[in-house]
């Protein structure tokens, strides 16, 4: 996995220094397509449709949100990587992205190879949230249930490998607690099922549940980044209780491999721009996020630090595709 980050890196900077073509003053003469590999409703989603109104807006023409869910991303992926690469169908990649790289032995394509990162755009906690009828206010509490109950508390996710599912894995291993992964098609689902009491825990994107803790349907225990957050500031971090504890979903946006540097470079450039509106750092800011922003190198050694971190809890917690 090492050698794989370092030739990632390597080749990404190897295209920093190449010489950039002008810019394709053409670009966009039509739609483009941003394809989100999640239902509609969770963090993804929520993401990819800011940053298209946005892009709709500052370039003149419709850039539209399709979700392809199904197999942890790698349906909308796979979509991509097949797709021509001239700038007009787009990924939004999501930490899946990374985390598939080690789960599945066997892809139709090779994520790091495949995917040019463009650039970065949101970084957020994920919240460990609990129905209203689990006893615990804290998680110190939490863990003490879940000990006193082993294999009698339901871990809810938007599927195998997925960052809510991969963050209860290693909440389970730091914590030392024994719960039991029920999977569903998507977080809006499992978030239905939590406030309703038929499973006990997710760890769920803060723009997905955010309306749902505001309105008092379900509880928050913690965030999963190393510091509070400003939505939800009362709220401590896991790693308050369990030392070094840290998770944290992200996204942003690709193309396929061998697009256009001149057509990188302006996608780049305006959702660069994008971000840096106070409008959109205030949508993003009121979802929990950090905006992220930055080059199409520096995007890329976040999704390989990434998707090294992920590779050890996949390895170490023994999670497999189901």
């Amino acid at each position: 996995m090492k050698l794989v980050r370092r030739r990632f890196l390597h080749l990404l900077a190897g295209g920093a220094a190449m010489p950039v073509a002008s810019r394709a003053q053409t670009y966009p003469a039509r739609s483009v397509l941003i394809i989100a590999g999640f239902a509609a409703g969770g963090g993804v989603d929520i993401s990819a449709h800011l940053i298209a109104q946005r892009l709709s807006e500052q370039l003149g023409q419709l850039f539209r949100v399709e979700n392809r869910p199904g197999g942890n991303s790698n349906i909308a992926t796979e979509a991509v990587v097949r797709a021509p690469p001239d700038g007009y169908t787009l990924l939004l990649i999501n930490p899946a992205n990374a985390i598939n790289a080690a789960l599945y032995d066997k892809l139709n394509f090779n994520f790091i190879r495949d995917i040019a990162p463009v650039v970065g755009i949101i970084r957020l906690p994920l919240v460990m949230l609990v129905n209203r009828s689990v006893p615990a206010q804290t998680v110190p509490e939490f863990i003490a249930y879940a000990k006193t109950n082993p294999g009698r508390v339901n871990m809810a996710s938007a599927g195998t490998g997925t960052p809510q599912h991969l963050s209860g894995e290693l909440f389970k291993l730091m914590a030392g607690v024994d719960m039991v992964h029920v999977r569903y098609p998507g977080v809006p689902p499992a978030l239905n099922d939590l406030a309703d009491g038929k499973v006990h825990i997710i760890f769920a994107s803060m723009p997905a549940s955010i309306e749902r803790i505001r309105a008092g349907e379900i509880r928050p225990l913690a965030v999963t980044t190393p510091s509070r957050s400003d939505v939800l500031p009362e709220v401590p971090t896991v790693g308050e209780f369990v030392p070094g504890y840290e998770s944290s979903s992200w996204y942003g946006v690709g193309a396929p491999k061998s697009t256009p540097s001149a057509i990188i470079d302006t996608l780049n450039e305006e959702i660069n721009g994008a971000l840096s509106d106070r409008k959109i750092k205030a949508q993003f800011a009121e979802l929990g996020g950090a905006v992220l922003a930055g080059t199409p190198s520096e995007f890329g050694k976040v999704i390989a630090d990434e998707t090294e971190k992920w590779a050890r809890v996949v390895r170490f917690a023994g999670v497999s595709p189901e």
